[in-house]
């Protein structure tokens, strides 16, 4: 049976990814060694990484507008250090968004370094909405958001234009939906949540903003360093790159970004409407702030909860359950995901309806 994949990180892949990730574990460009065994510092893994960049950046519509593309290891979570350690001056101050768990992790690090203002939060109401009409002190050293909070199912539909660097982490909707990429000076990405397995973040930075702080950077946390090194400063993590980089093929060969919009926008729609037009079910997030990426959704009536589990499985239907800080389903749509998965969700939820 065809299973069809909401896993909210690790995510779906296209199926061509998993072939060729597959082949090169067993003999890489044909050079009788495996991806895993290769140096890379040889000539094949070279171009993989040379490539990786270079088509992030191409992509994000930011060639030849002066920003860097990094293949780094340590999660997201690890940018939640480097952003302050590199852009934050001493004595300085960075504002922050709160609206999720993850955005929340980020501020609890920047705190380490200095004056961290929260500039509005959607904390009280569970994170089930994004905070607007906020101001960012003009004295910041820089703003920071998420774009796409993964657990609460909420995501930013505008983004501020501040005088000031803006960081963006996108880790759960990078290269999902057309954005003015040059709005912000430095993005971050985990791999994991649209574009590759675990192990490798996409960093995009701005070059003209670094070395401006004053502070004296350790050699593994200074982006400058990464750059100067073409993501090469220690060992890459060189399978994640590696399917990362075909991932971003696949994607290009697609259409790109604006393309793959077209078909989220589909996918999101079809579910969402569903949500709103069935009496058994009710979404979680603020109708304005729901993310195209993560759908959370809960049962109006919990008695119903282990018919439709047992449903959805049947379908074959996997990693539906909702975090437990929301509870209920989360379908997460990433990239890879086709529309006839979504139609597969759909129709058991009017099955259900139907049932009861």
């Amino acid at each position: 049976m065809k299973k069809h994949n909401y896993s909210a990180g690790p995510c779906i892949l296209p199926q061509e990814v998993f072939e060729k990730s597959a082949q090169a574990i067993l003999n890489f460009n044909n050079s009788g060694l495996s991806l895993l065994e290769i140096s890379h510092r040889s000539k094949d893994f070279v171009a993989v990484m040379d490539e990786a960049r270079a088509i992030a950046i191409e992509l994000l519509g930011l060639e030849g507008k002066g920003y860097q593309a990094l293949f780094l290891a340590g999660g997201a979570s690890l940018e939640f250090i480097m952003a302050p350690y590199n852009l934050m001056k001493e004595g300085g101050k960075a504002a922050y968004l709160d609206t999720g768990t993850w955005a929340a992790a980020a501020i609890k690090e920047a705190k380490l370094f200095g004056d961290t203002v929260v500039v509005a939060s959607s904390k009280e109401e569970n994170y089930n909405y994004i905070p607007k009409g906020y101001t960012v002190p003009t004295d910041a050293d820089y703003f920071h958001c998420t774009s796409n909070n993964t657990i609460f199912g909420t995501q930013m539909k505008e983004f501020p234009s501040l005088d000031m660097p803006i960081v963006c982490d996108m880790s759960s909707d990078i290269f999902s939906r057309v954005l003015d990429f040059s709005k912000f000076d430095l993005i971050y990405a985990g791999a994991q949540k649209n574009m590759g397995p675990a192990g490798t973040t996409l960093v995009v930075v701005k070059e003209e903003i670094l070395g401006k702080n004053n502070r004296i950077i350790p050699s593994m946390l200074d982006y400058t360093k990464h750059i100067k090194a073409e993501s090469m400063y220690n060992t890459p993590p060189v399978f994640p790159v590696y399917a990362s980089l075909l991932t971003l093929q696949w994607l290009k060969n697609l259409g790109g970004v604006a393309a793959i919009e077209k078909i989220n926008n589909a996918k999101a729609a079809l579910l969402y409407a569903e949500i709103d037009r069935n009496p058994l079910f009710k979404g979680a997030a603020v109708v304005e702030d729901r993310s195209n990426m993560n759908a959370t959704f809960l049962l109006n009536d919990e008695a119903h909860a282990a018919t439709f589990d047992a449903m959805w499985k049947e379908a074959g239907i996997s990693g539906l359950p909702g975090h437990r800080s929301v509870g209920g389903y989360r379908a997460s749509m990433y990239n890879a995901l086709p529309l006839e998965s979504v139609q597969v969700l759909v129709d058991v939820m009017k099955e259900l309806e139907a049932k009861v």
